[in-house]
């Protein structure tokens, strides 16, 4: 169990389902096979650590399969919202289906060791497809493919959230060139947000996670507006031991040391865009 208590409404933001395999097996490329991990664990585990609501992430083991996310939200009883992976040639019928069954996001993928393919012309089609459904783009990448990625971001017409912030090299501090990097980008344009997560991918030193909390805890008060947290459960694809979940809720006051910005990271700016129509 985490020390910390979520405020009232707190959104995990990021996490995922796989599974179970009977219904729902895994894409024929995909690049590592995880263990069932449905809805039910998924909800118990947002009970047991004080959470009220999930955005589940669509992962690349899936591919565009998005069956085991939308059966998880169907589950959820209004609790969850998706983020999809679709093909490129989806049609508006297909993308109007999505979006009834609770998805408000479609997700690029440009990790080379996850994803085969990663068509920026393709990807530009899908982001202006969706734009009259109110969605938004969630791109996963590393740092040092940023600037690589630069044109494609300008182009993007809708609002753009960037899945671990990037991938920055925590140990550099929030002074070194990822995070400055990142800053600019941020700063040059307001409809980028950003997810202040996965501690545990990102710094190799491991719990207490230090490294991270420093070059992190500026950006979310720089930009409290445009931050979501997630526990990226259940982990998939991690090579050395799985964090402990509380443990990782643990870092959320270390980040977000105020009430105030715990209620934004939380609840405030992943309600108003997941659940805009709630008034949040």
């Amino acid at each position: 169990m985490p020390r910390f208590t979520p405020p009232p409404g707190a959104v995990d933001a990021h996490c995922h389902v796989f599974g179970p395999a009977a219904a729902f097996p895994v894409s024929a490329k995909a690049k590592y096979l995880p263990a069932d991990a449905g809805p039910d664990m998924l909800f118990a585990l947002r009970d047991r650590l004080g959470f009220t609501r999930n955005v589940i992430v669509q992962a690349s083991c899936h591919g565009s399969d998005n069956r085991a996310m939308l059966d998880a939200i169907a589950r959820s009883g209004g609790t969850a919202r998706g983020v999809a992976v679709v093909d490129p040639a989806i049609s508006d019928a297909e993308l109007a289906a999505l979006h009834a069954g609770g998805v408000r996001g479609v997700r690029f993928n440009f990790l080379k060791r996850l994803v085969d393919d990663a068509p920026k012309d393709k990807f530009l089609d899908i982001a202006r497809r969706i734009q009259p459904l109110g969605w938004h783009v969630v791109i996963y990448f590393e740092a040092d493919i940023l600037d690589d990625l630069r044109p494609f971001l300008a182009a993007i017409p809708t609002l753009i959230v960037i899945d671990h912030m990037g991938r920055p090299d925590v140990a550099q501090g929030p002074a070194g060139p990822d995070m400055q990097a990142l800053r600019g980008l941020m700063d040059a344009r307001p409809d980028i947000w950003i997810k202040v997560t996965c501690p545990d991918r990102l710094d190799p030193k491991g719990p207490p996670w230090d490294d991270f909390v420093h070059s992190v805890r500026p950006l979310v008060e720089s930009y409290p507006d445009r931050v979501l947290w997630g526990t990226d459960w259940p982990h998939p694809n991690m090579q050395d031991a799985v964090a402990d979940d509380g443990a990782l809720v643990d870092v959320i006051p270390r980040i977000a040391p105020t009430a105030e910005l715990q209620h934004r990271l939380l609840v405030t700016n992943p309600m108003a865009l997941y659940w805009p129509e709630s008034g949040r």
